[in-house]
C-alpha cells in the first residue's frame, strides 16, 4: 500500500479524496479546521457518539479530531479498499499509532492498530452525510482500558 501524500487544499473534490482529506489532514494531524473545509454546513453525522446535524455535527466531529489526536499524535490512516458509486464512497482501512496520550487513564504508550469502516456521501466536494465504524473495542483493549475494568 502506498504511503499517503498530502494534497494541497481544494485540489480534489471526489468522494474518496474528500474522505481521505478529513482522515489524513484532520484526524491524523489534529487539524479540526478541516471540518469547515470538507463538511457541508448541513452535514448529517450518523456515527455513534458523534451523531448530529449541521452545527452540532461539526462540533462533535471537531471534538473527536481533538480527542483522537490527543490520544495518538502519531496516528496514520491507511485506506486498504474503497468503492465509489456516484456521490457515495465506502472505505475500509486501518488507523495505527501509539497511545502516548491518556485515554480513560494514563497513557499506555501501547501500539494501536484498529480497523475502520467509513461511508460518506459527498456533493460538490463536501461531505453531506457520514457513517463511521472505528473498532473502538480494539482501542479499549490495546490502550489497557479493558484490563483496568
Amino acid at each position: 500500500m502506498a504511503a499517503y501524500k498530502a494534497m494541497p487544499s481544494g485540489t480534489a473534490t471526489g468522494p474518496l479524496a474528500v474522505l481521505e482529506r478529513i482522515l489524513h489532514e484532520g484526524f491524523a494531524t489534529g487539524n479540526e479546521a478541516i471540518v469547515d473545509e470538507v463538511c457541508a454546513p448541513e452535514m448529517v453525522e450518523h456515527q455513534f457518539g458523534l451523531a448530529g446535524t449541521g452545527a452540532e455535527a461539526h462540533k462533535n466531529v471537531k471534538a473527536a479530531i481533538r480527542q483522537v489526536h490527543s490520544i495518538m499524535p502519531d496516528l496514520v490512516y491507511t485506506l486498504e479498499d474503497s468503492v465509489v458509486v456516484g456521490d457515495v464512497v465506502w472505505a475500509r482501512g486501518r488507523a495505527r499509532g501509539t497511545a502516548t496520550g491518556g485515554f480513560f487513564g494514563p497513557p499506555s504508550n501501547a501500539p494501536i492498530d484498529m480497523a475502520l469502516f467509513e461511508m460518506a456521501r459527498v456533493v460538490d466536494g463536501l461531505i453531506v452525510e457520514h457513517w463511521g465504524c472505528p473498532d473502538r473495542f480494539a482501542l479499549l483493549a490495546q490502550t489497557g482500558v479493558l484490563d483496568r475494568l
